[in-house]
């Protein structure tokens, strides 16, 4: 693999319930979150698209990849349809990078240390931090299209760790921040409004 090939999506696709509205496009810094996701993302990929529901991409002058499976069954959907994109868009890629919309502090070597640590072609590359595991930041390879098509097919198969454990994977950990606010996970994510307010002082010390 090298980084300029690798596609990337950013699934917005979920209900942000703990945040009564939209998360992607909630104001983070004077920027929706989503933008500031793509900015960190974008210069690292050789092609960025977002995965949501057609309503709730307006105004986001990204590519949309709406899932291929109607009623909302989750990221696995959201995977599926990049998968099956990126492999007609971008035909010289092996994986697919994706990431979710309430992330707005991903590592900026990112897909570098993803794509480094990647053994074989059929691996998922999962993206950690203290101790934790977060698949929806990975690298999926392309050639699991037709698996996951299939996985999906049956409506008690929605959970990214059960199709994960099907196959090969690692995980890459990345370490925490220092910051005059404490300690930053990069993969900390925005689900309530007060995750927001704690992204807003990040990105303040930060001078983000």
């Amino acid at each position: 693999m090298r980084d300029r090939l690798v596609p990337a999506l950013i699934l917005a696709g979920g209900l942000s319930r703990r945040m009564g509205r939209d998360k992607a496009s909630a104001e983070l810094g004077g920027k929706p979150m989503i933008v500031r996701i793509a900015e960190r993302i974008g210069p690292q990929v050789g092609a960025l698209a977002i995965n949501a529901p057609e309503a709730s991409a307006a105004g986001i002058d990204l590519p949309l990849v709406p899932d291929t499976i109607a009623g909302r069954p989750g990221p696995l959907a959201g995977v599926l349809a990049g998968l099956r994109r990126a492999a007609a868009m971008t035909p010289a890629a092996t994986h697919l990078l994706t990431v979710p919309a309430d992330t707005p502090f991903l590592p900026l070597d990112l897909v570098a240390r993803l794509e480094g640590a990647a053994a074989a072609r059929d691996q998922i590359v999962l993206a950690a931090s203290a101790g934790q595991v977060h698949p929806v930041v990975a690298l999926w390879p392309l050639s699991l299209a037709d698996d996951l098509e299939v996985w999906l097919t049956e409506p008690g198969n929605r959970k990214l760790q059960a199709f994960i454990a099907r196959h090969p994977s690692l995980a890459v950990d990345f370490p925490l921040l220092a910051t005059p606010a404490g300690k930053l996970d990069p993969f900390f994510n925005v689900n309530t409004p007060d995750d927001l307010a704690t992204a807003e002082r990040f990105l303040e010390v930060l001078g983000e």
